[in-house]
């Protein structure tokens, strides 16, 4: 939620946007009936009802912005609601209709996590929408946002509001690599933009993947690191192109990470995905956390991703995994893509990569630094 917003009561709501819109239907500008909620109720954790979130219509009015036939972005212009509020788990940046399906700049949608309900079903269907709906699934990875005590926050970053939902948990912390976050689909694969161009640092990622992609089930995808080029470290003696971090079943859940069946582990070994290095494995102890992330930053590393062990929903991921970045780690204004890109270095086929951090009991383990001198594979 954005900062300065007021949650409401349902009533404290209602009365809002009938005072606010005087009345009216913002769209038609008939006499309004409805307190309608710009973006559905059950995407947010704390109900939604901001004044921001709401816009009083008509009937019919309000029948054409269920079946999204009425865009959530006209009915915020029409309302004068500059600063729309979004569920802290969607991108703010990015466009979605009232039920949380991502909007592409050509007009067709993504599947949202709310697209298979069956009232959604209907009122997208009652307004001729579900043929701009794609036939699978592509999804952008959400957003990690920063402990308090993360010292490389941006401008642009966001910071955890709480951890309760950690406190209490099992805890996976692992070294934050500093690659190109990229998915892998069956029949797919994209960096962080779902509209990723083609370029030379992509294509070892892209020849590994044509060699799993039989294996990885409809609707799920494998998420990680291309770490072919240098971006602000430059490493040496690297495992793999891909480095993983989690996998995300078709209902768009990150499954747990090595308890249960059908892990992010046991998933990882099946395709021979190298998995990011752990650091950290116990309860959630701020303090220790802090203490590992700062070893491992002191020693050359971006940071340290904290997520709970257990299966993690889609929309709360926000409160179940944070990051800690080191200081300065961007060291210039230019995108690393824009300028010649450097490969980084790799173990020669057939060797055993050293690993990142020794195997010493944690939480107190020594970091090894960054660096060294690998030969050129």
């Amino acid at each position: 939620m954005s900062k300065g917003r007021v949650l409401l009561t349902r009533d404290q709501f209602r009365d809002g946007v009938f005072n606010r819109d005087r009345g009216c239907c913002v769209n038609c500008r008939e006499p309004g009936v409805d307190a309608h909620h710009i973006i559905d109720t059950n995407l947010f954790n704390d109900g939604g009802y901001y004044l921001e979130n709401g816009a009083l219509v008509c009937t019919e009015c309000h029948i054409l912005a269920e079946t999204t036939e009425l865009e959530v972005e006209t009915i915020l212009a029409k309302a004068g609601i500059a600063k729309p509020v979004y569920p802290g788990h969607l991108p703010a940046e990015e466009r979605i209709d009232k039920w949380g399906n991502p909007v592409l700049a050509d007009g067709t949608r993504l599947r949202g996590e709310m697209f298979d309900n069956e009232s959604v079903q209907k009122a997208l269907a009652l307004g001729g929408k579900l043929e701009l709906f794609t036939g699978k699934p592509y999804r952008k990875y959400p957003r990690t946002f920063h402990f308090g005590w993360s010292s490389g926050v941006q401008s642009d970053d966001k910071m955890l509001r709480s951890t309760s939902a950690m406190q209490g948990r099992r805890i996976i912390g692992t070294i934050k690599m500093d690659g190109e976050n990229t998915s892998l689909y069956t029949d797919h694969m994209h960096a962080r933009s779902l509209d990723s161009k083609h370029n030379y640092s992509r294509d070892e990622v892209k020849a590994f993947w044509s060699s799993i992609r039989h294996e990885i089930p409809d609707y799920w995808r494998i998420c990680g690191e291309n770490m072919w080029g240098v971006h602000s470290i430059e490493y040496q003696n690297l495992a793999h192109v891909f480095y993983g971090f989690s996998v995300w079943d078709d209902k768009n859940v990150a499954l747990a990470w090595d308890e249960g069946r059908d892990t992010t582990l046991d998933w990882f070994e099946l395709l021979g995905i190298q998995p990011v290095e752990k650091v950290y494995d116990g309860i959630f102890d701020d303090a220790a956390m802090k203490r590992i992330a700062s070893e491992v930053m002191d020693h050359g590393h971006e940071g340290v991703v904290f997520r709970v062990a257990d299966a993690i929903p889609y929309r709360e991921f926000s409160e179940s995994v944070g990051k800690a970045v080191r200081q300065g780690h961007v060291q210039t204004d230019q995108h690393w893509m824009h300028g010649e890109i450097r490969r980084n270095g790799f173990v020669r086929p057939g060797e055993i990569a050293p690993t990142l951090i020794p195997t010493l009991a944690m939480p107190t383990r020594r970091i090894a630094p960054v660096g060294g001198n690998a030969p050129t594979p």
